[in-house]
């Protein structure tokens, strides 16, 4: 075993009965907001985009508001929202997707999430999973802290200002986001600049030399992954999208859309400002008078932007490198096919209508939201709408999933609601990995010539949504919907009468807007 595996404490049991539930509101609202100097209209969370920060710790509950007070119809004025890498045990009606699991909210109510995180801990984010509002401000972090964290001797810091969230930022609403558009810069924790704009503040993370920092690093974005880097140092990668892995020193880390990682940052640097460097990789751009970057700030150092320095990158994460710190074992044989159920996604584009396609089929939202189908008697794949992108799934057996690339000339980042999953083979190679992978929730697909194959096990009842994270690909119908055991569906997840209100009240607001 890894030594810095080794260390425990009796005091767990501790931390869950000083189990709590912990109370949060998120006001969403329409605003202007000039992130980078350029002003637009968008959407804010409790005033401030992105949202504010919901921290827990592991075992608690979470009792969330919702309170809708858009008004803009150019952003959608209905809203769901998605704790994304929560896995909704027991609460899959609470999970956020909308017309999965949900109706969208309208503007004027609320809704009031509620679900416990018992056996969860790490970095998360949430966000509108309705339509494209996402991409325009309704998004923010959120982290699970373990109390007995078996990595706590490796850091002295970690705390809200230890939080690097990175978003790509458009002058224009979602919609109007052409396919070959690409975004005016990156903003790190909501601040940034764009070529040829003024030379607003860029975000700063101040350190204390001799200090180590778990930095807790988001993707919230709707469509590049980023190379992310601090000039001078590196890092000590400690957890991936929620799960734990061995540690992992590297100087670069390739981020795709949706994916989060820790890792340990040593200020062990001479005192001065350091660039904090995210730049695309789904397009050219670069760090020309402070694009795409903001700064490291050493205390004592002065309040002046970072001199450029040569600093080559020769470390850069591979997810191959990323091993599981527990529970390594992949459920299931140790060979291709190896598991009860073997499925493979053929992803397709039409080059024309730029519409996007599963084993031929084009997900596209029902009116009836799929939980409310199964909690209304739809038990099969025959008597569940979007026949064809609706796969029923039998309760605790090991699913395999492949991505066959050849159809897809571009990187697609794929997330499984309600589940974290062995990535058995990962992008860029051919081998298989069935004794340590690493466990995530969100995975690069690839591209030509790339096989990506999951596994996990349906030990989570609901309808849970597969889906690509470059929000205008899911969009145009880049998704499909696992029901897992929908025979036991209605034992397994509650709904309350709130939940139940949701679709008869939205429902109206089209027939009367």
């Amino acid at each position: 075993m890894h030594p810095l595996l080794k260390v425990w404490s009796l005091a767990t049991l501790f931390s869950y009965v000083c189990a709590e539930t912990r109370h949060t509101e998120l006001v969403l609202s329409n605003a202007v907001v000039a992130p980078d100097g350029f002003s637009r209209r968008g959407i804010v969370v409790n005033g401030q985009t992105p949202g504010s920060l919901i921290a827990a710790n592991k075992g608690d509950s979470l009792a969330i508001n919702v309170r809708n007070q858009l008004s803009d119809v150019a952003t959608n004025t209905s809203t769901s929202v998605h704790w994304h890498g929560v896995f909704q045990h027991h609460t899959n009606a609470f999970d956020g997707a909308a017309f999965v699991t949900q109706c969208p909210i309208v503007s004027g109510d609320s809704f009031l999430y509620h679900f416990n995180v018992e056996n969860q801990s790490g970095t998360f984010w949430y966000h509108s999973h309705f339509n494209l509002q996402y991409c325009d401000g309704l998004r923010g972090p959120i982290v699970i802290k373990d109390p007995e964290d078996p990595y706590r001797f490796m850091y002295d810091i970690d705390d809200h200002s230890t939080i690097i969230t990175l978003l790509d930022w458009y002058h224009v609403n979602a919609y109007d986001v052409a396919a070959s558009d690409n975004p005016a810069g990156i903003l790190v924790n909501g601040m940034g600049r764009y070529p040829g704009g003024p030379n607003t503040t860029l975000s700063v993370t101040n350190v204390e030399q001799g200090k180590r920092y778990r930095i807790r690093l988001i993707n919230m974005a709707c469509k590049p992954h980023i190379y992310f880097s601090i000039d001078n140092h590196n890092f000590t990668v400690i957890e991936a999208d929620g799960k734990a892995v061995v540690p992992l020193y590297v100087d670069m880390i390739p981020i795709y859309v949706g994916q989060r990682y820790s890792f340990i940052l040593e200020a062990n640097q001479p005192v001065d400002n350091y660039w904090i460097r995210a730049l695309p990789g789904s397009y050219v751009s670069n760090f020309t008078d402070g694009l795409n970057s903001a700064i490291l700030r050493y205390a004592g150092a002065p309040e002046e932007e970072p001199k450029n320095r040569t600093w080559p990158l020769v470390n850069v994460l591979n997810e191959t490198a990323l091993h599981a710190r527990d529970d390594p074992v992949v459920p299931g044989s140790p060979y291709p096919g190896g598991a009860d159920v073997s499925i493979n996604l053929v992803g397709t584009m039409d080059n024309v209508t730029l519409d996007f396609f599963t084993n031929g089929y084009k997900y596209t939202p029902p009116d009836t939201p799929t939980l409310l189908q199964i909690l209304s008697g739809a038990r099969g794949i025959a008597a569940l709408a979007n026949q064809g992108t609706v796969y029923t799934l039998p309760p605790n057996k090991v699913i395999e999933v492949s991505f066959p690339t050849e159809f897809l000339p571009t990187p697609h980042p794929f997330h499984l609601h309600g589940h974290a999953f062995y990535v058995v083979r990962s992008a860029g190679t051919t081998q298989y990995n069935y004794i340590d992978p690493v466990q995530r929730d969100t995975v690069n697909i690839g591209f030509s010539t790339d096989n990506v194959t999951i596994r996990f096990v349906t030990d989570n009842t609901g309808p849970w949504f597969l889906h690509c994270h470059i929000d205008w690909h899911l969009q145009r119908g880049m998704a499909v919907v696992f029901a897992e055991n929908p025979n036991g569906t209605a034992q397994s997840d509650f709904v309350d009468d709130q939940w139940k209100d949701l679709c008869p009240v939205y429902n109206s607001s089209l027939v009367n807007p």
